[in-house]
């Protein structure tokens, strides 16, 4: 669980010759602990949530690591009247990845993903490569050649606060 996915990314940039570091570190489970243990700035992060729409069917939304998604602004960029987060069952049987350690390559899950403008802010990004444990830095003009996603404003005011396990 988890490690495939990781060679999945690992093959999908390699593929392409798009240069990348991967660092193994202790687990992590929020934003802040991730930024944390690779030495890097919280709004570098991104978070990949897997949402569920009203008619059933399933979107990945990317936000920087210190924005909040905001579920009914993106709703409408979807064309749909309502986004409710996926379970963690539902995330692992679309990702096989725990919750929190989803990468961003929704086209890898063949799901549409869309991209937060908050991320275009970082010249470069970081993120969990599939497992709590592996994490991706790179080029954020290279992580968006290689998803394709819609990108649109979605996300809410710095996250400041925490909320649960830093879902949003």
């Amino acid at each position: 669980m988890g490690i495939q996915e990781l060679e999945q990314v690992r093959k999908l940039l390699e593929e392409k010759g798009i240069s990348y570091e991967v660092s193994e570190h202790g687990p992590v489970y929020t934003s802040e602990e991730a930024a944390r243990i690779r030495g890097v700035e919280l709004k570098t992060g991104v978070k990949a949530l897997v949402l569920r729409t009203e008619e059933g069917s399933f979107i990945m939304g990317l936000v920087a690591a210190d924005r909040r998604i905001d579920l009914k602004k993106l709703a409408k960029i979807v064309k749909t009247r309502r986004l409710v987060l996926a379970s963690a069952r539902e995330v692992l049987e679309i990702t096989r990845c725990e919750v929190g350690s989803v990468h961003p390559f929704g086209n890898l899950f063949g799901i549409p993903t869309y991209l937060d403008e908050s991320i275009l802010e970082n010249e470069t990004v970081n993120f969990n490569a599939g497992l709590h444990t592996v994490s991706i830095h790179m080029k954020t003009k290279d992580l968006i050649k290689r998803i394709g996603p819609v990108i649109d404003a979605f996300s809410t005011n710095p996250a400041g606060t925490k909320l649960g396990k830093d879902l949003y």
